[in-house]
């Protein structure tokens, strides 16, 4: 039914299935769910660790994050943990994780035994001497402070990062000198999910709410919506289109979607006339306020610079105040790619708006548990947001939503936005705008590489997808921000955080 570009990824989708189906027939007693693992792996032959025990043992911690638990290591508490009370969403996988048993800085043959030993004069540790007429690390000594490598005129000292510490952009991601083990400093975490994409042994992962979603699905007359990401779009392959997509969702017991891309819309408008009012009263520049993973970097790389980001909410929030100023008894799930999402959700001005945010991952895990295919769903209408709205999910795209609406709303303002997506490009916009020197009044930040369309939790990498997702952004029938009729009912709606 669903295709898989990794064994980990299949991995994780078995264990989100059978975690849905027995929430589903209301088995999730500690016997049904400790028989997942020698579900999925039923033989005795290993197919990618050292041993078949040691395989059950990382897919029973999969297991506990899945039902919403923690996992074991340094978190003793292993009951369900409420969306609302727990904002901590990234854990390590203490079993999976390889420990990676790698020196950060070594000596390359490239090093010639230079007499002037630039190398050794600046390490402070003492932990370069001279082997064999050659430049060696006492590793046991070394600190890693990269000096050796600086001064080494022929470039002869290699360094190389684990994966997961190399991709954090908050050096949350720390290694334990005792057994080398990662750990994640949650002070310091903003929850983007960078990690879970880099680290090769699959030993970080993001907690699960399948569990309550798929309770709430399995009620009788149960009135719950899904608010659905533009980057959904081509998630399922190529025979998938949107209509498809959303008679899945109705069929798995959604009362309906809607597309935060509509929201998406209205949040144009109001962070448009935000962007026009700071201006005016003499900001030098304002950041965007839609990926929580940038405004949580903001709060902790750079809280000098909040009162910078805009104070309108993301398209998530916007949407799901929409559905509920018209349901009042509406139960409202987002759908994305994104694990920041899910610490958005739990933010104490933002509690009551989403009850609970899904990965990509997490709805193809429950609509394979509810047996429904795709693939072989009707069609259905889906034409809720403009083009624009839709081009959120890539980076860049909410910069020419603004573009798009100041020009056809004829508003005179001198709009010269830098856009950024990813670490390195977020770190360097932010280091500019803070001492003043950023080439431009307005940031569009998005932590992962490309925008959206690029999260730690979708099905196909962008590669795959990027050609669906345009088509379905292109055949909006509104070409336009201000040719989408419903921004008159969020007129009504509070869109402040």
């Amino acid at each position: 039914m669903f295709h898989f570009e990794t064994q980990l990824k299949r991995l994780k989708h078995e264990v989100l299935k059978d975690v849905a189906v027995l929430a589903n027939e209301g088995k999730l007693d500690d016997e049904s769910l400790k028989n997942i693992p020698y579900k999925i792996i039923s033989g005795n032959t290993p197919t990618y660790r050292c041993c078949v025990h040691k395989e059950r043992s990382i897919l029973n911690e999969r297991v506990k994050l899945a039902r919403g638990c923690l996992p074991d290591g340094d978190h003793p508490k292993t009951e369900f943990i409420n969306i609302k009370d727990e904002k901590q969403i990234v854990y390590i996988i203490d079993a999976a994780c390889d420990r990676c048993p790698i020196n950060k800085f070594n000596v390359t043959e490239a090093c010639r035994g230079c007499i002037a030993h630039k190398c050794m004069e600046v390490c402070p540790a003492n932990a370069m001497v001279k082997v064999a007429g050659k430049a060696y690390i006492n590793q046991e000594l070394c600190k890693e402070c990269g000096l050796c490598k600086k001064a080494c005129p022929y470039d002869a000292i290699s360094e190389v990062m684990r994966p997961c510490k190399g991709v954090c952009p908050t050096g949350a991601l720390e290694v334990r000198e005792e057994d080398r083990r990662a750990i994640i400093e949650e002070e310091h975490c903003i929850n983007c999910g960078s990690c879970i994409s880099a680290c090769p042994f699959g030993a970080i992962s993001d907690k699960s709410y399948i569990v309550p979603v798929v309770q709430e699905l399995a009620k009788e007359g149960s009135n719950i919506y899904a608010v659905v990401a533009p980057a959904i779009a081509g998630q399922f392959g190529p025979k998938v289109t949107m209509g498809k997509v959303r008679d899945a969702f109705k069929k798995v017991g959604f009362k309906d979607i809607f597309e935060a891309a509509c929201g998406a819309d209205a949040v144009t408008v109001h962070e448009s006339k935000e962007f026009v009012e700071r201006i005016e009263k003499g900001h030098k520049y304002m950041t965007n306020s839609c990926c929580p993973g940038f405004v949580n970097f903001i709060e902790k790389k750079f809280p000098n610079q909040i009162e910078r980001v805009s104070t309108t909410v993301s398209p998530m929030i916007a949407t799901a105040r929409f559905i509920k100023s018209k349901d009042k008894l509406a139960k409202v799930i987002f759908v994305g790619p994104c694990v920041a999402k899910k610490s958005e959700a739990t933010r104490d001005e933002l509690k009551g708006d989403v009850d609970y945010v899904l990965t990509f991952e997490e709805i193809a895990a429950i609509m394979d548990a509810f047996n429904i295919d795709p693939e072989n769903c009707d069609e259905q209408s889906i034409d809720e947001a403009s083009t624009f709205g839709r081009g959120f999910a890539n980076g860049g795209g909410l910069t020419a939503a603004i573009e798009n609406f100041i020009k056809d709303s004829n508003i005179k303002v001198d709009f010269k936005p830098v856009r950024v997506s990813g670490t390195t490009e977020v770190k360097k916009a932010m280091a500019m705008a803070k001492v003043g020197r950023l080439n431009g009044n307005f940031i569009e930040g998005m932590m992962c590489e490309g925008g959206c369309t690029g999260g730690p939790a979708t099905l196909l990498p962008p590669m795959k997808s990027k050609g669906l997702f345009i088509k379905f952004s292109n055949e909006a029938s509104k070409k336009s921000v201000i040719e989408n009729d419903r921004l008159k009912e969020f007129q009504d709606i509070n869109l402040e955080r």
